[in-house]
């Protein structure tokens, strides 16, 4: 199996976590994913922020992947916080710091099948791959919370147990709990449909929250800012046509209708197809990029030619812009851009039906 060496350095003048490993494409689109991960092209590694606790989610991303090598960060911080020791992940003797409440104990071989069902499920099930990761990453957080319990011993109190000695004392996002809970309503929905009742799980309170959104003199500074071709066509396909990010990642050269002017998003969110209209001047910066970067397969490539775009390349791309556009005010994310072609769609008084056509919302409350 494949190693991947973290250790902490001091990269720029900053404490970061440095993610070193032969070249691996696999491995290289994993760490992509993570934000703000950059390229040491002199120190020859990948680094990430340096979080408390990093090593349980950098475990969880490389699991089934690699054998994660932590050794040396464990040996800095054990004498500090953790008080912990090395222990092994069921797939891969994997160095992980074991955290206050979860039990440092590697899993037991039924809770490593039951995760292995769980994900064989998913997959099976055609769930985006990301789904996958964090359900699993979720059920695998539970599992180690109740151990040495196994999952068919379990009922709704531990998850709520889970809630009231893990997840609020630490903090921990409201998302998050969120997640937790529908990983383990669908992992024992599924797997274990006589142990717990699903509808015994309540889910914490919903949270309202109206999007923030960016002006069109906001969204024009931000476009102008860029001078990568490649990164401003992705940015103004994003605005332009209210697209995800995964959207436009998994878009490619022949989605282009530039006879009907219409843009195909194919198989997105809820594995659902949908057309969305081009504007002449989107199908016009469109052909000077293909002209110039004549991509193979996706519309756009990231360094390995034929390979998808990184996701967190293009959420870099955006804060970058955002910031060199002195945008200070608001506290947007990539996603925002497309918060913001649905607002103004909707001040210029398009309905909103037809908004949520173009969105491929498939309730008119999320539009809402």
């Amino acid at each position: 199996m494949k190693k991947v060496i973290i250790s902490k350095v001091l990269h720029n003048g900053e404490s970061r976590i440095s993610i070193q490993f032969p070249y691996d494409e696999g491995l290289i689109r994993l760490v992509k994913e993570i934000a703000d991960a950059r390229w040491s092209s002199r120190m020859r590694y990948w680094h990430i922020p340096d979080s408390s606790n990093p090593v349980p989610g950098l475990v969880e991303r490389f699991q089934g992947h690699a054998f994660v090598d932590a050794s040396s960060l464990i040996e800095k911080e054990s004498d500090k916080t953790f008080g912990g020791e090395q222990v092994n992940t069921p797939d891969a003797m994997t160095a992980v710091v074991p955290d206050r409440g979860i039990s440092n104990s590697s899993l037991s071989e039924n809770a490593t099948k039951d995760i292995e069902r769980f994900k064989r499920w998913m997959e099976a099930g055609r769930y985006p791959e990301t789904t996958v990761r964090t359900y699993t990453g979720m059920i695998t957080a539970f599992l180690r919370f109740v151990s040495p319990k196994e999952a068919g011993e379990c009922t709704s109190e531990d998850l709520i147990r889970m809630v009231d000695e893990y997840i609020i004392p630490r903090s921990l996002s409201h998302s998050y709990q969120n997640q937790m809970v529908s990983a383990v309503k669908k992992f024992y929905g599924k797997i274990y449909r006589s142990v717990i009742d699903p509808g015994e799980i309540s889910r914490p309170r919903p949270q309202y929250r109206l999007p923030n959104v960016l002006s069109k003199d906001e969204v024009k500074r931000i476009l102008e800012t860029v001078r990568n071709e490649k990164h401003k066509v992705m940015l103004s396909l994003v605005y332009g046509c209210g697209l995800r990010r995964s959207e436009v990642l998994e878009l490619r050269p022949v989605d282009i209708d530039r006879d009907r002017k219409l843009i195909s998003i194919r198989q997105s969110k809820g594995f659902k197809d949908r057309i969305v209209p081009l504007t002449d001047r989107l199908i016009r910066i469109v052909d000077d990029y293909l002209l110039h970067y004549r991509p193979d397969n996706y519309l756009f490539e990231g360094q390995v030619k034929g390979s998808r775009y990184s996701p967190a390349s293009l959420e870099k791309v955006f804060r970058t812009a955002y910031e060199k556009a002195g945008i200070n005010k608001k506290d947007i994310t990539l996603h925002g851009l497309r918060h913001s072609y649905a607002t103004h769609l909707l001040e210029a008084g398009t309905d909103l039906r037809y908004i949520q056509a173009l969105l491929g919302h498939r309730s008119s409350r999320t539009t809402e």
